[in-house]
């Protein structure tokens, strides 16, 4: 397999843990930007990885300079980026459209919208010049069929699997693709109740490889 540099976005969590470490293992560079320090030097440290191999930053997916600049540096670092797996999310719901409040939405756009827009403006011209790269999100079915009591995180979820999609039309003939994997819910206690990590993370192995150099543009159910 040749080496790839693999920028993960919201990694602390048990789904972003087990990425980086699968695709650590993998001998692939591994690209960490998160907003929590103590919890990205935890991962950083767990994975024990050489520093010509790692780049570890916290940041804020906000600020489209601060990821310009951190683009430019991890190209110049590691010579090339073949891949964006971008996990940052969070979810508020539960009430209905008259019952949301403009702060609820803003929050939404601003996690699932706007970090996506950055990330892609930042790093999708990078990956594409590569000759070959990924870019994948996790999102859920509910943008396609929206619930009651959905509004706000609906709306910003289906915004964010618009830009990929797009994404994927724009950079198709560049050897770039963009896929989203859908799940219902994330089995992070192992009982049973939505697709666990591993699901995911073997979904996200096959996308890599070049059996899937033809599946762009398409949302992936994993969910039964």
């Amino acid at each position: 397999m040749n080496q790839k540099t693999i920028v993960i976005t919201g990694a602390t969590g048990v789904l972003g843990n087990l990425v980086a470490k699968t695709f650590a293992e993998r001998g692939d560079n591994i690209v960490l930007l998160n907003r929590d320090q103590v919890k990205l030097d935890s991962l950083t440290a767990s994975l024990n990885l050489p520093t010509d191999r790692i780049h570890a930053q916290t940041i804020d997916l906000l600020d489209a300079q601060a990821l310009h600049d951190s683009a430019e540096a991890v190209h110049s670092k590691f010579g090339s980026i073949h891949a964006l797996i971008h996990l940052v999310g969070g979810w508020v719901g539960g009430k209905t459209i008259p019952e949301s409040s403009r702060d609820d939405l803003e929050l939404m756009l601003n996690q699932h919208v706007w970090t996506t827009f950055n990330l892609f403006q930042s790093f999708a011209p990078h990956i594409a010049s590569a000759g070959w790269g990924r870019v994948i999100i996790v999102s859920q079915p509910i943008t396609v069929k929206p619930t009651a009591k959905s509004a706000i995180y609906a709306a910003a979820k289906s915004a964010q699997e618009s830009m990929a999609l797009t994404l994927a039309e724009e950079f198709k003939d560049s050897g770039l693709t963009a896929n989203i994997i859908h799940v219902k819910a994330i089995d992070i206690k192992g009982d049973g109740k939505g697709t666990s990590p591993a699901e995911i993370v073997a979904s996200m192995l096959y996308l890599f490889s070049e059996e899937a150099n033809k599946v762009n543009g398409m949302r992936i159910p994993l969910y039964g």
